[in-house]
């Protein structure tokens, strides 16, 4: 019993400094002063930014990959579209490699406070791997590409701002494992989900297996993965798939402009706060819940010598809106 109990505070400790070293990383980008430039090259929004199918001025038509970080009202939101029109968004080799570009310059990025991800292309979210490409790898091949996704979706869910999906449709395989990555998920009523993999005789590889049962529970997700059944956005959110979910628009982005408001909320917020609040429910779902307080703990503590927490409290004094810099 005592080799136990010294083993498990032993677990306790690791994790704690585990969670102290990434809360303090997280709050440490809320304070450094360094921007990675857009990759794509970035664009003024509107009152409400336009779901055309265009994102920035300097955006190219082949871009499979767009990337947009709004102004005005909506500044520190960055919307991250798919654009493969001709492969329903497939993802393949080019497209995981430019996500992956994306997250890895926007985790480090001060001025991010949002992401959203959405689809550039009327009707589709994302139809999961790219089935035609893949059809041409070696079995060696195959096993590195769904590595490397995984990866990539990986990282997206550990970027250390608010996530989220914009789903105004189909989001099947890979494109729903995407979206489960992020923080929260919007859908059209007529947007169609589900992890299907088990069609072609394989199971989902980016995270799926491990994230739907965390998200909607074990035997409801068994039951979809194994019958390899969709579902809409009404039953997504009957079943907590999908946090929200609206009626299409004529525009066909009703999912986008729902999530833009809901970013909007975000921003008023403490970039710290939001950061360590993101990472406290993290790892804390990921442990007991005497862990998971400890690890509260921790993060809190991050929170306290910032100089956001003196505005917070000046600004309730003074009955004003806070103006936080993320430091």
């Amino acid at each position: 019993m005592a080799a136990a109990a010294l083993g498990r505070l032993g677990l306790l400790r690791a994790r704690l400094r585990l969670a102290a070293a990434a809360a303090t990383t997280s709050a440490a980008l809320g304070r450094t002063g360094h921007c990675a430039p857009p990759l794509w090259g970035s664009a003024t929004a509107a009152a409400l930014p336009s779901a055309g199918r265009s994102y920035g001025s300097q955006a190219k038509e082949e871009e499979e990959l767009r990337v947009r970080y709004l102004d005005d009202e909506h500044k520190g939101i960055v919307v991250l579209g798919l654009n493969r029109s001709h492969a329903k968004n497939a993802l393949s080799k080019n497209l995981v490699k430019m996500m992956s570009k994306a997250v890895d310059a926007l985790k480090s990025d001060k001025k991010v406070r949002t992401v959203i991800f959405r689809s550039e292309v009327p009707g589709i979210f994302c139809a999961g791997a790219d089935l035609k490409e893949r059809a041409k790898m070696h079995s060696s091949e195959v096993s590195s590409f769904v590595s490397r996704a995984r990866a990539t979706i990986n990282e997206l869910a550990n970027l250390p701002v608010p996530t989220i999906a914009a789903i105004d449709g189909t989001a099947l395989g890979g494109g729903l494992e995407l979206a489960l990555a992020c923080d929260i998920r919007v859908a059209a009523s007529s947007a169609k989900m589900g992890l299907v993999e088990t069609k072609l005789a394989i199971i989902p590889g980016a995270g799926g297996t491990q994230r739907l049962p965390r998200t909607i529970g074990v035997s409801l997700a068994k039951e979809l993965i194994f019958s390899a059944r969709t579902v809409d956005g009404e039953e997504a959110k009957s079943i907590g798939l999908i946090s929200h979910v609206v009626e299409q628009n004529e525009a066909g982005d009703a999912a986008y402009r729902r999530a833009l408001a809901l970013a909007k909320e975000f921003l008023p917020q403490g970039p710290v706060a939001m950061r360590v609040a993101k990472l406290a429910i993290n790892q804390g779902m990921e442990v007991d819940l005497v862990t998971g307080l400890a690890i509260e703990e921790a993060c809190y503590a991050q929170t306290i010598p910032t100089k956001d927490r003196i505005e917070g409290l000046l600004a309730f004094k003074e009955k004003r809106p806070p103006r936080y810099k993320g430091e």
